[in-house]
């Protein structure tokens, strides 16, 4: 039984869940949105928004697209 928050992935050796990043959290809620859940998104500047500093920061750790194989 896990006694608090942020213990999951520390006791017992259960894996540690990783986390989604912020361009996964914004096409989920896009995709909420789309879906009819009455939510919008934050303007730039708002509080709670994500900043410029946070794109860059998720820039930095995002995945590289997949090179195409030619034939």
């Amino acid at each position: 039984m896990p006694q608090g928050a942020g213990t999951y992935g520390s006791k017992k050796g259960r894996p540690a869940k990783k986390k989604k990043g912020l361009y996964d959290n914004i096409a989920a809620k896009k995709k909420r949105i789309a879906a009819g859940s009455g939510e919008k998104m934050r303007k730039a500047g708002d509080p709670g928004a994500p900043t410029a500093k946070d794109f860059k920061k998720a820039a930095k750790t995002a995945k590289k697209p997949a090179k195409k194989k030619k034939k």
